[in-house]
């Protein structure tokens, strides 16, 4: 079969895989609001829907003897994913009026002087366009980054000491229960009030025929991107990290600007990082349960310093420039230039392409 054809199916992939887990996370979303989290908090439990297409992944990856796709996708999608979302939501939040479903917290002043009237909230987002100005809260650093850093930092010591190196199956069970810990913290310092919601048979019945889409979404992006590799005579490894990673953030993005012009501008941008931590935790198991060597380390531990460095980039600059936290639009512009830096030294250095 023709590698186009296989690019397509590759494309229907990934939107079945996205669809599916789309149906997953409207309970799920239900399911924070009726426990009280905020919207931070909340990121890092509907990131286990959101990430859902990458747990289907690596499982498929596992099953059929290609954990090398699942472990390039692992870490291409944790690179690429946080500036280009941040871009999108940041282009997204330029609209003059945004939607009417504000964060709650979205409203407030960072110094927590409560919520502002609808007027309130319309003038506060003119401000933010004349600064130039994505705005997030700042407990999205907290809650979300700097744990997220902790979970990369356990899988740094997991893999890369030559006595363990890779994925074995004590590190799943290690990084499955760093995920709980990670979920754990985010429930207890974001908790918020609970609110009543209504569960529908309909809702959960599409909620089942998403994991099915999933699964069947899942199989053939692995299944294409093998066929992929083949025809371009590339390692899974670059296969996973270039191919399957890229194409699997295009549903991400229509995603974020859908959230964004909601007016959910935190919820839009920070939802990355609970998704990028359900993929370095949940989505490692199925790999780790199956071994996988590392057999190029430099590729590896090179990639595993991007995906660390793009969640650091990301608390730096929404500290640093701006008087609010957020990303100014120069800040947005030095990240992309940042991740194409990243894919330079790459390129030049550890692949040689040139």
């Amino acid at each position: 079969m023709s590698p186009w054809l296989w690019a397509v199916i590759l494309v229907v992939g990934v939107f079945a895989a996205h669809w599916g887990a789309e149906q997953l996370s409207h309970p799920i979303k239900k399911l924070r609001r009726q426990l009280g989290l905020t919207a931070v908090a909340g990121g890092a439990l509907v990131g286990i829907a959101a990430a859902g297409s990458e747990i289907g992944i690596n499982v498929t990856s596992a099953y059929r003897g290609v954990s090398d796709i699942g472990l390039g996708m692992m870490l291409g999608s944790n690179i690429v994913s946080i500036p280009l979302i941040v871009t999108i939501a940041y282009v997204a939040s330029r609209k003059r009026d945004l939607g009417g479903e504000t964060e709650g917290q979205d409203t407030r002043r960072d110094g927590g002087q409560g919520s502002t009237s609808s007027g309130g909230q319309t003038a506060t987002h003119g401000r933010h366009r004349q600064e130039n100005l994505l705005r997030i809260q700042k407990e999205a650093v907290t809650v979300l980054i700097l744990p997220y850093l902790g979970i990369l930092g356990l899988v740094a010591v997991l893999t890369l000491p030559e006595s363990g190196r890779g994925l074995q199956p004590i590190d799943g069970w290690i990084m499955g229960a760093a995920y709980l810990a990670y979920l754990g913290q985010a429930f207890f310092r974001g908790r918020s009030e609970s609110e009543d919601v209504q569960w529908t048979k309909k809702e959960l019945g599409l909620a089942g025929a998403g994991l099915v889409v999933l699964a069947s979404g899942a199989y053939g992006i692995v299944l294409s991107t093998e066929n992929i590799v083949a025809a371009l005579g590339i390692s899974r490894l670059v296969g996973g990290l270039f191919v399957t990673a890229i194409v699997t953030a295009i549903p991400e993005m229509f995603a974020t600007w859908s959230v964004v012009r909601s007016g959910q501008v935190t919820a839009g941008t920070t939802s990355v990082i609970g998704d990028n931590a359900v993929t370095m935790t949940v989505a490692f198991v199925p790999l780790a349960l199956v071994t996988v060597p590392i057999e190029d380390f430099q590729l590896y531990w090179v990639n595993l310093l991007f995906v660390a460095l793009m969640p650091a980039v990301y608390a730096g600059l929404t500290h640093w420039g701006a008087t609010e936290h957020g990303f100014t639009h120069w800040q947005v512009l030095l990240f992309d230039a940042f991740y194409f830096l990243c894919i330079g030294v790459m390129a030049l250095s550890v692949l040689n392409l040139f």
